[in-house]
């Protein structure tokens, strides 16, 4: 495989579970996930995007033949155990920040936070919490 597929593949893959989680709020799901690939392939087929296309039907071969509900269940509960973490570091991130008293320290440290609060809802709502 070429690094240019490669990147494709992986782009592809990890690009599904975020487009899952943002189109709608329900739990993701091996067939929902098969269906996304379905659609992004129909997409890239009107488009003659052969590479993408190509990409496309090997992450759907995967998902096919090794895409389990439990497998899925635990990859998405280790998603949210790590976003839970990176929430907690930004917090106290945030509150170190805030004892310097520096205004525009605390600012950037209140978006990263507000961005991995983000990050979490958005795989709670991929995991259906």
């Amino acid at each position: 495989m070429t690094f240019k597929k490669t990147v494709l593949f992986a782009m592809t893959v990890a690009s599904l579970g975020m487009m899952s989680a943002a189109a709608n709020a329900a739990a993701v799901t091996c067939a929902s996930k098969q269906q996304s690939i379905e659609e992004q392939i129909q997409y890239a087929q009107q488009h003659n995007n052969t590479h993408r296309v190509a990409g496309l039907q090997k992450a759907l071969s995967e998902v096919k033949s090794n895409c389990t509900e439990a497998g899925l269940r635990a990859d998405l509960q280790k998603d949210v155990k790590e976003k839970q973490q990176k929430v907690a570091e930004r917090q106290q991130e945030l509150s170190e920040a805030q004892q310097t008293g520096k205004t525009d320290k605390i600012s950037k440290k209140e978006k990263k936070l507000a961005e991995a609060q983000d990050e979490l809802k958005e795989a709670q709502q991929a995991l259906g919490q």
